[in-house]
């Protein structure tokens, strides 16, 4: 798994954030599929050279984000990701073009969103 998942200890971006985000996007691609299975936090942290609690947080990230699903017993496994109908990208775009006409930046447009979000 590691031979995916690249650290570069020097840069600017967090490890955590290194392994969550080459992760999704080898999710998304589609080159971790629907339920495969990732490597244990434990192991992938010791292949990266890494502490466990910084590959938990990616795993978390990414759970809440909805590509993978970790359940006890039987480890972390890819979520495919769900198929944005039409209309929710069409009515995403309408948002952005409404914000942009307002003045609003894309974290502005966003915590809107958030706070239109039922809890």
């Amino acid at each position: 798994m590691s031979g995916f998942v690249a650290i570069d200890a020097g840069g600017r971006v967090p490890p955590f954030e290194q392994v969550r985000s080459q992760l999704a996007a080898q999710i998304t691609a589609g080159y971790l599929v629907d339920g495969e299975r990732l490597p244990s936090v434990r192991g992938l942290a010791a292949e990266l050279g890494l502490a466990a609690g910084t590959v938990a947080k990616a795993y978390q990230l990414l759970e809440e984000a909805g590509l993978v699903h970790t359940a006890r017993g039987a480890g972390t496994r890819v979520v495919r990701p769900a198929e944005v109908p039409e209309s929710v990208t069409a009515a995403a775009a309408a948002l952005v073009t409404a914000a942009r006409e307002a003045g609003l930046s894309a974290d502005q447009a966003a915590a809107a969103l958030r706070d239109a979000w039922p809890a």
